[in-house]
């Protein structure tokens, strides 16, 4: 009896809660060339076979009191004629920690170079955790420059 006791106080210390999954809503979602002077567009990489820079932002509503972490943005790229311009790929990125309320966010996406536009944004949301599930940011860390050119408010 005490060993069973001994080995259901361990697993209670030891087991941690599943972080449960939060799916959140993704607004006014808008997708447009990088800004200029942005640090990722790299023009002097471009070459006609490579790659276009291109922003989506947009803001995302956390309706909960608490926060949700480790955030990743999902997103169908279609272009001009309706075929997915990111093959077999609809997570766009990760937006970290997403505070109870609306928060803005800005991802940089490689768009293959010749891509026919105008380019479409469809079925955005996103997706977090209650808990961390990936190494943690530092308290200090910067802003990204991308966030920075856009003018996003923390």
């Amino acid at each position: 009896m005490a060993s069973l006791l001994g080995l259901l106080l361990a697993i209670l210390l030891f087991w941690a809660p599943p972080a449960l999954a939060a799916v959140l809503q993704v607004l006014e979602v808008k997708l447009e060339p990088c800004p200029q002077a942005d640090v990722g567009a790299q023009p002097e990489f471009r070459r006609p076979l490579g790659a276009s820079c291109y922003a989506l932002s947009g803001e995302v509503l956390n309706s909960g009191a608490k926060p949700v972490v480790d955030t990743d943005v999902f997103a169908q790229i279609l272009d001009a004629s309706g075929e997915p311009v990111l093959q077999n790929r609809t997570r766009v990125g990760s937006i970290g920690d997403v505070q109870p309320g609306r928060s803005a966010f800005a991802l940089r996406l490689s768009v293959p170079a010749g891509t026919p536009g105008p380019l479409q944004v469809s079925h955005a949301k996103a997706k977090g955790f209650s808990a961390p599930v990936r190494a943690r940011a530092g308290v200090n860390d910067e802003r990204l420059p991308l966030e920075l050119e856009l003018n996003l408010e923390e």
